[in-house]
């Protein structure tokens, strides 16, 4: 498994906890030198590559599962907020929503301090799971309706306070709901739906909760 080194302690021991290899690359190169690096090697040792990024198996899972187990809970739904990093997620899930529920709004969001699918720009940032710094292949943008941004600050605080109140998650899923809850502003009496892939037990050696480390 090669990922950048900025990844959280967590994560790499839940890793190695399932028998792989950690190949650590510099943060700074972001998950484009991961793939490059993780390509180095298929090329050298002949490995296989899933490539969540551009394999469309991605998607079709998510058609698969998330997609109908939404619509067996949500006789009605006029929002769905969803985080992007592969773009799996949101592609598979919007594409079966969209046909059950023809006015659906689907709403992408990324890391502030680097906005590549709304405005083209990449930087760095502290939103683990989104904001890979590159257009994913399989994402099919035009299944999203509005992109929002969110900035590292605050989704550590949404991830913090709804901790606080009982959905431990991780920090994607913070910057996620911190989306929903502005879309819930504007339209109080909507449905919206929002997807939190992990829970926090890979952050809490991060910033996110820096406050239990005192």
């Amino acid at each position: 498994m090669v990922m950048p080194d900025t990844m959280s302690i967590e994560r790499q021991q839940l890793i190695k906890a399932f028998g792989a290899e950690i190949i650590l690359t510099e943060g700074k190169k972001g998950m484009n030198g991961s793939i490059t690096e993780a390509q180095r090697l298929v090329k050298r040792f002949n490995y296989i590559m899933p490539s969540q990024f551009e394999n469309y198996d991605n998607v079709i899972s998510h058609e698969d599962t998330t997609g109908p187990e939404i619509i067996a809970d949500f006789p009605k739904l006029d929002y769905l907020v969803c985080g992007i990093g592969t773009g799996g997620t949101i592609t598979g899930t919007s594409k079966i929503l969209k046909k059950h529920y023809p006015n659906l709004k689907v709403i992408g969001v990324e890391p502030a301090e680097s906005p590549m699918i709304s405005k083209g720009q990449k930087g760095a940032h502290g939103i683990q799971g989104i904001g890979a710094g590159f257009i994913p292949e399989i994402l099919e943008k035009d299944l999203i309706d509005e992109m929002m941004t969110v900035k590292t600050e605050e989704a550590r605080s949404e991830t913090r306070r709804m901790a606080r109140n009982g959905m431990f998650v991780g920090i994607s899923s913070g910057a996620a709901f911190f989306a929903a809850k502005k879309v819930l502003k504007l339209n109080p009496d909507k449905i919206v739906l929002v997807i939190a892939p992990d829970s926090g037990m890979k952050y809490l050696s991060t910033e996110v909760y820096n406050e239990v480390k005192k």
